[in-house]
């Protein structure tokens, strides 16, 4: 009964139930909604800035009328008023047509034409407009259906269009996992993304200045081998405890946070045992501790003793003999494990948490809820490419839609160029 309660109060996977498919929500705590909103006092905010006249793309001269209004006589003039203005253009397609010179070698009779400019070969649209749609799409989100209706061309094209961009760019994804491999920490998370209708899944190989995608329609550790390899590699792997990544050739470091939810859970099942309310009482703040001693500002040395202090005091709660069953399989993780749990107390570089790829792929769950996943292996393939490259460029480089338009370009002058180069020059990253 007390199961059922609490499946029909949280819903069916516990506290692992997003926000969206909670059956109630209980409404805030009460000293949530006694705070008041907006700034606090003294807070220096974030208001709109004033547009300087060196940086202004424009500057417009308006004249003010000849004669008075009301009574017709001439105005004297007073000088200006200076007025800032934000404004945008609306995206508007434009069609063209290039008239190319042909011209022919009076001695040896080579036919020579002029190039066409920000246009790939054999590509009805320009590399702006590629640009504009890939970007949009895999990395800020916009629907397919929404750049139709923007752009005016048509679905189906959009989506060729895209097959052909992630053509030329596939060469990356094998530099992207050979940077990934030696990277000193490495992230890694899976979620369910369904291909043609079949149930499959999202993996995400993230670091720092990497992002690297892969659809497949399965979860098992094959997956993880394609990116990682046989061979020892440098650094840690921060992960959920999921058997997949458990031969992976390299340390691991388990997430607190799925640990923390776990000792949590255990209370919510059990509430009114004294011997499991004492044992959440102590232990999960330590595990608390531990996710958040890396965020505050510390030394080194200091970083270091407080992260000796709460691991002997993590070790020492999960040695005491306990009764309930429950209590022992949360200390037999810790018992059995203890080479995968405690890499975050060498450096405050290595997190507890596994947070940084559960929120790098929040826009990728995003996306499945609009689009209920890839309608083909195709559009997997080229989203698993696109994604990669967009959200890799977007950690090295301030702007994304002008590094790969001009690489684009670049490649209409040398089709043998290395992409990669294009995309990410040696002082880029």
């Amino acid at each position: 009964m007390r199961f059922q309660e609490r499946t029909a109060r949280e819903g069916p996977f516990g506290s692992s139930t997003p926000s969206s498919k909670i059956p109630i929500k209980a409404n805030s705590l009460e000293e949530r909604q006694k705070r008041k909103g907006g700034g606090k006092y003294g807070h220096v905010g974030h208001g709109r800035q004033t547009v300087l006249e060196s940086k202004s793309e424009a500057i417009e001269h308006i004249s003010a009328p000849d004669r008075c209004p009301d009574c017709g006589i001439k105005l004297l003039s007073k000088g200006y008023k200076r007025r800032a203005v934000i404004d945008c253009h609306p995206i508007r397609m434009i069609q063209k047509i290039f008239r190319l010179e042909c011209k022919r070698c009076p001695r040896c009779g080579k036919q020579v034409q002029a190039q066409t400019p920000g246009v790939l070969p054999k590509s009805l649209y320009g590399n702006q407009l590629l640009t504009h749609v890939a970007v949009e799409h895999y990395l800020r989100g916009l629907t397919l259906g929404q750049l139709e209706r923007q752009t005016g061309v048509g679905y189906s094209s959009l989506v060729e269009a895209m097959h052909g961009l992630a053509g030329r760019l596939e060469p990356c994804m094998e530099q992207f996992i050979s940077e990934y491999r030696q990277t000193p920490v490495k992230h890694a998370d899976e979620t369910g993304w369904r291909t043609d209708g079949q149930n499959g899944y999202a993996w995400l190989f993230t670091a720092p200045f990497i992002s690297i995608f892969r659809f497949r329609k399965s979860r098992s550790a094959k997956v993880a081998q394609e990116v990682f390899g046989s061979k020892h590699l440098p650094g840690v792997l921060v992960v959920d405890r999921y058997n997949a990544y458990n031969k992976t050739p390299c340390r691991l470091q388990y997430c607190y946070a799925h640990l923390l939810r776990a000792v949590e859970d255990l209370e919510k099942e059990f509430p009114e045992n004294p011997e499991i309310k004492a044992f959440v009482q102590a232990f999960a703040p330590l595990l608390a501790q531990a996710m958040h001693l890396r965020t505050l500002r510390t030394s080194r040395r200091q970083f270091k003793r407080q992260a000796y202090v709460i691991r002997q005091s993590i070790r020492q709660a999960v040695n005491v003999s306990a009764i309930h069953p429950g209590i022992q399989q949360i200390q037999n993780i810790f018992r059995e494990n203890n080479n995968r749990l405690f890499w975050w107390c060498k450096t405050p570089v290595i997190p507890a948490d596994n947070n940084f790829a559960e929120r790098e792929l929040r826009p990728l769950v995003i996306a499945r809820r609009i689009s209920f996943g890839s309608q083909s292996d195709a559009g997997a393939h080229t989203r698993e490419i696109l994604m990669s490259v967009l959200l890799t460029m977007q950690k090295r480089t301030p702007n994304v839609a002008a590094t790969l338009k001009s690489a684009l370009d670049t490649l209409i002058k040398n089709p043998t160029a290395n992409i990669y180069n294009l995309l990410f020059p040696p002082n880029s990253s």
